[in-house]
């Protein structure tokens, strides 16, 4: 399950605004979490501008029945200053996560220093401390790929971004694949296929390849991803949530 996160963290990505796009502030984009076709959970990503600022919100949690075996209650939180062109989203100025899958638990919180181009994270379990040094485009975890969408995506090509995982930095490919129509609960879909490269573990943990099937228009709704884990496969698709334009 904890490729779930891992899943839903990467489709962050399909979301940032670019210059004269409809996306919506504030959003709310709700996934419907299958394993190997089985109804396994459900995540909701919001993003709100809190005054000067951009705080998104990213949560997780098994569906009933998997509660018995294996409980998930994930919190994931970043919380970014509001940029300019042509970094509209901004740049983290803190994230924290707080993991509860099974046996699994993780509560961490980093604090970036844009100033002395720093990251010191507080992990609360361990009780320790660390401090990493970062560049000035580094983003965490969640806020990380909500970069790309002010990035121009072509066919064959790939786009890299630096994020930090509260352990390293990392710089990480985005490989742009193809083009697919594909079917939805939520209807028929042109979309773009991209592949993030993960190295990095943490709630980027290792699974199998991830794919993403994000809209072929202004908006690049992310309408479903799929990865394989050891056994199976995880699929996450876009089944509600308010991400529509309003009209003017």
């Amino acid at each position: 399950m904890h490729a779930v996160i891992f899943l839903i963290i990467a489709i962050s990505l399909l979301i940032l605004p670019t210059p004269g796009s409809a996306f919506p502030i504030p959003e709310r984009l709700e996934f419907e979490i299958t394993y190997t076709g089985i109804p396994a959970g459900r995540v909701v990503q919001e993003v709100k501008q809190v005054g000067d600022e951009v705080r998104i919100v990213s949560t997780a949690k098994s569906a009933a029945w998997l509660k018995l075996f294996f409980p998930v209650d994930d919190r994931i939180e970043s919380i970014l200053i509001s940029g300019t062109p042509p970094n509209y989203i901004g740049v983290p100025r803190l994230y924290r996560e707080r993991i509860s899958e099974g046996w699994t638990r993780f509560h961490k919180e980093t604090h970036f220093d844009r100033q002395k181009l720093e990251a010191t994270t507080s992990d609360f379990l361990k009780k320790n401390k660390t401090t990493c040094e970062i560049t000035k485009s580094t983003y965490d975890a969640l806020s990380s790929f909500f970069y790309f969408r002010s990035v121009p995506l072509q066919v064959g090509t790939s786009c890299y971004i630096d994020i930090f995982d509260c352990k390293k930095l990392w710089n990480t490919e985005v490989q742009v694949l193809r083009r697919e129509e594909i079917v939805t609960p939520l209807g028929k879909f042109k979309t773009v296929l991209i592949k993030p490269i993960m190295k990095f573990e943490g709630i980027f943990a290792r699974t199998g390849d991830v794919f993403i099937w994000m809209t072929d228009d202004e908006r690049r709704l992310p309408v479903q991803m799929k990865s394989k884990v050891k056994i199976g496969s995880i699929t996450a698709t876009l089944v509600g949530g308010s991400y529509w334009p309003t009209e003017k």
